[in-house]
């Protein structure tokens, strides 16, 4: 995309950046729209956001179009990420939610191993642009049988009424704080320095907002943006906390590992997201079979502790992969981590919701779906600043790389390039034992994260899944619609 329209480096880095930033923060605000206009409603019109911005995105002829292009996509993603999760809270008892989040995890699974290989093809092979092109293809019959099979019991009532539910202050605060602090966290040390005014500046402004938020859904909000009650458990705070753990370590993992294949391996990008399989396809066995043993056993602690172990011992494995590790190799050793990053999918969901009332199982599925997506965001930063800095360490060790250590150890995807452009020889492997050095340092981190989370995991308290279904916007069978229109007449 970069060649084909002449952009730089940092205007194709946001060109990714963008969708992710714009879906994790209207997670909440669409969520809690959902509460007040109706499910259904809120679906498509996330369906028609993502239709416009994939649309924008492939007629784009510049960068600019495709950063608003993508922003708005991502607005639309998030909203079919965090209503598709709320939905099943409205439809399914909370003993059963296992089995249907397991299936999310499923769908994400295959999405995560098809995207990267089906869109590396057309962008190799055909174009960039069916990148976009292709989402109309499942957007379209989406938005049909939805019409069709999805039927929500919803109360209506005049626009007028719904406006003035919505918590305007809070929302505000909301965007411009997460805003606010994620634009600086995924710029800095790519695009600003982190000692930059660039970055510190909105950083602490938008801490100051997030405090100011928290307190005007505390003491002020009629109908708040985001519920807190849904943090005052023990259980909730560790598992929320494991939540934005997890979206770390899953997107450091899906980030940085194709990188080692590529610049490592001399992987072609096509190949890298081959070679990503033993890490995504065990994702959606796990969090299917946890799920349904969950549903079973009604009991859900055992998959949390297991999960975070296996994702412990997973990524402690990844910290020995080498420029000279075995095919064979690094196949096992990127096993274990799969197993357990799907394990956690369906199982902290369940613990979330099992640790607050019915009546907000909804709010607490939003939260839970908006800070996986705050940490997946984190995930890139965090491993990128780590990368960074050991980059260039290892790299002053070697005469042939110390003059170039400050500019080489800036971005991790675009030295990916320059190592495969090198001819064989003492730059190259220098070069490829560097990067390898570099990764080893974020499994290091990614590794002590999880630790955290297993540790923190040891809080979680056992609470009943045998609860019942409290919502307002329910699936609304043929019978139960009939007995609501007779009813409606004979009070009328």
């Amino acid at each position: 995309m970069a060649r084909a329209l002449h952009g730089s480096a940092i205007e194709a880095f946001w060109a990714g950046t963008s969708f992710l930033l714009t879906s994790t923060v209207f997670q909440p605000v669409l969520g809690s729209f959902s509460h007040i206009f109706g499910r259904k409603p809120l679906v498509y019109f996330s369906l028609v956001l993502f239709f416009a911005g994939s649309v924008a995105a492939a007629l784009a002829k510049n960068f600019t179009v495709i950063l608003v292009g993508r922003s708005i996509q991502g607005v639309g993603g998030g909203g079919i990420i965090c209503l598709t999760e709320i939905i099943v809270t409205d439809m399914v008892p909370l003993r059963e939610r296992g089995k249907w989040f397991s299936m999310f995890s499923a769908m994400w699974s295959i999405g995560t191993v098809a995207g990267p290989l089906v869109g590396g093809a057309f962008a190799q092979e055909v174009s960039w642009t069916w990148i976009f092109w292709l989402n109309l293809f499942f957007i379209v019959p989406g938005a049909v049988l939805i019409g069709i099979f999805l039927k929500l019991n919803y109360k209506t009532s005049s626009l007028l009424e719904k406006l003035k539910r919505v918590d305007w202050i809070g929302m505000t605060l909301f965007l411009g704080s997460t805003t606010g602090f994620l634009i600086p966290v995924t710029w800095g040390g790519v695009q600003y320095p982190w000692d930059s005014w660039r970055t510190l500046v909105p950083l602490i402004v938008s801490a100051v907002g997030m405090v100011v938020f928290v307190v005007h859904q505390e003491r002020w909000a009629q109908e708040p943006l985001v519920r807190t009650s849904v943090f005052k458990t023990t259980t909730a705070a560790v598992t929320y906390a494991g939540t934005v753990i997890h979206g770390i370590i899953l997107w450091a993992l899906l980030y940085f590992l194709p990188l080692y294949f590529q610049a490592v391996k001399g992987m072609s990008p096509i190949m890298s997201g081959v070679a990503l399989f033993p890490e995504t396809f065990t994702v959606a066995p796990a969090a299917m079979v946890v799920g349904a043993a969950i549903a079973i056993s009604g009991k859900y602690r055992w998959a949390i502790w297991s999960g975070w172990t296996l994702t412990t011992l997973g990524l402690g494995l990844i910290i020995l992969l080498k420029p000279e590790t075995t095919t064979v190799a690094w196949v096992f050793l990127c096993l274990v981590s799969g197993f357990g990053t799907g394990a956690l999918f369906p199982a902290m969901a369940i613990t979330t919701q099992a640790s607050v009332p019915s009546y907000d199982a909804a709010y607490a599925t939003n939260m839970f779906s908006f800070l996986r997506a705050f940490g997946q965001t984190l995930g890139v930063a965090i491993g990128g600043v780590i990368f960074q800095n050991q980059m260039k360490k290892k790299m002053l060790t070697f005469p042939l790389l110390a003059d170039l250590a400050t500019e080489y150890s800036k971005d991790a995807a675009g030295l990916v390039e320059i190592i495969r452009s090198l001819p064989a020889g003492d730059m190259k492997d220098q070069l490829r034992e560097s990067y390898a050095d570099a990764l080893r340092y974020i499994w290091i981190v990614m590794t002590a994260f999880s630790a955290v989370a297993l540790v923190l995991s040891f809080w979680t308290k056992s609470y009943a899944l045998d609860k019942p279904l409290e919502t307002d916007q329910g699936f609304k069978d043929k019978k139960r619609a009939k007995d609501e229109e007779k009813d409606s007449q004979a009070k009328a």
